[in-house]
């Protein structure tokens, strides 16, 4: 008896073993396909980072970690961190929070605000590139519409704002040539083509909040509109929240178009918009340093991933899930 049902067993469990590798045979392409375009890549660049490597050299030294040590003492990449940090702390909480509004905006607007939609949406569909050509005549000094505006407003209640009040009485700064503006206005062109993104996202968060769970709350006390937002709206965006901090945050490490648009020799004033991703077109296009680049390139990987996995620890703990 033991003989048959150790073949029974062996019949049994025959055809899960068939499932088994019918399943990893149509996977295999697809996980090839994985390996070759992503992972590979990923592998030769860490390989390449400890190495002096360019393109049509016949051959290349080890250098060790000397490309790291680079990275954290000299004073043009200490520019870089500073420079991607502020994009990514400015861009990210504004453009997320501004998403939200709009979306519960819009929301509430019911078929009217398919035309506010509409437009919140246009940045995400233009190319940024046209857009930051588009953004750098507005912001010319001489015939650009921002400082011809901020000049006709001049001797109104705009001269009660300090800042405003300097440009009227001695002309208002270059936006594009002063250090001090120069990241600032980067930023300011990331959010408003990134709020329109987040609004989406959102929207299609708040079509899966039910309305009973808004009528239990009023019964509950939840009379104001801040309440419900508070008790009932937010904890059911927790999904969609951290889905939509983490495509911010990774598009905002990604930045890139705009300040070579802008700035396509330097990365800015004083190295002043010098993000990592124009770092990484820098130095291994642009001057052929591949064992830099390449450094820069793991470098900007693993800051991406760690923040990540931290904002996704972070904001899932609190994460509603009914």
């Amino acid at each position: 008896m033991a003989v048959i049902e150790t073949g029974a067993g062996a019949h049994a469990t025959h055809p899960e073993h068939r499932q088994a590798r019918t399943a990893w045979g149509l996977a295999a392409p697809a996980l090839a396909l994985m390996v070759l375009i992503l992972l590979v890549p990923v592998v030769v660049a860490g390989v390449l980072s400890f190495s002096n490597y360019s393109l049509g050299n016949p051959g290349f030294d080890w250098v060790g970690a000397q490309n790291y040590e680079r990275l954290f003492t000299r004073s043009t990449y200490e520019k870089m961190f500073i420079a991607t940090l502020t994009y990514v702390v400015t861009v990210v909480p504004i453009s997320v929070g501004l998403g939200l509004g709009a979306a519960m905006l819009v929301h509430s607007l019911g078929r009217i605000g398919d035309i506010y939609k509409t437009i919140y949406f246009l940045p995400v569909m233009a190319t940024l590139l046209a857009m930051a050509i588009a953004w750098e005549f507005m912001l010319h000094p001489t015939i650009g519409m921002v400082n011809r505006t901020l000049a006709l407003a001049c001797g109104s209640w705009l001269e009660a704002i300090p800042f405003f009040a300097s440009g009227c009485a001695d002309g208002f700064p270059l936006w594009l040539g002063d250090r001090d503006y120069a990241i600032w206005v980067v930023c300011f062109i990331g959010i408003w083509q990134g709020f329109g993104f987040n609004m989406v996202l959102y929207l299609a968060g708040l079509t899966s909040v039910h309305r009973e769970l808004y009528h239990a709350a009023e019964m509950d006390g939840a009379k104001s509109a801040w309440e419900r937002f508070r008790l009932v709206t937010w904890p059911a965006l927790g999904p969609t929240t951290v889905f939509v901090v983490t495509i911010s945050c990774i598009r905002a490490f990604q930045v890139f178009d705009t300040i070579e648009a802008f700035w396509p020799q330097g990365g800015g004033p004083n190295k002043s918009a010098y993000v990592m991703m124009f770092a990484i077109f820098e130095k291994g296009v642009q001057q052929n340093l591949i064992g830099i680049g390449s450094a820069i390139t793991m470098l900007f990987l693993v800051f991406v991933m760690f923040l990540t996995l931290i904002q996704r620890w972070l904001v899932e703990r609190k994460v509603h899930y009914g």
